[in-house]
């Protein structure tokens, strides 16, 4: 699902107007970005948990020379589903 379709599908499901509804979902994505640049967890309760943890520095290769190359240690992001979404999916 694209984002066009994500607000399509919240703006007729809250009543909302699809400008209103494009706000609320820029502003959500402004919010979690923001706090899991700050290191902060973000968990909503029964949909699931964003945070962010330490990918360590490794060794990798390039698959059309076989030369070895370093990948540097960087930061990541990630999702945890809750109960409620798993046991809705599942």
């Amino acid at each position: 699902m694209s984002k066009a379709e994500l607000v399509e599908k919240i703006a007729s499901q809250a009543g909302l107007t699809k400008a209103d509804a494009e706000r609320a979902v820029s502003a959500f994505v402004n919010v979690v970005t923001a706090g899991l640049k700050a290191g902060d967890d973000i968990t909503l309760v029964g949909f699931g948990t964003f945070s962010t943890g330490e990918r360590a520095a490794r060794q990798g290769r390039n698959p059309q020379t076989g030369e070895t190359i370093s990948i540097a240690a960087k930061k990541v992001v990630k999702f945890k589903a809750g109960k409620a979404l798993r046991d809705e999916v599942a």
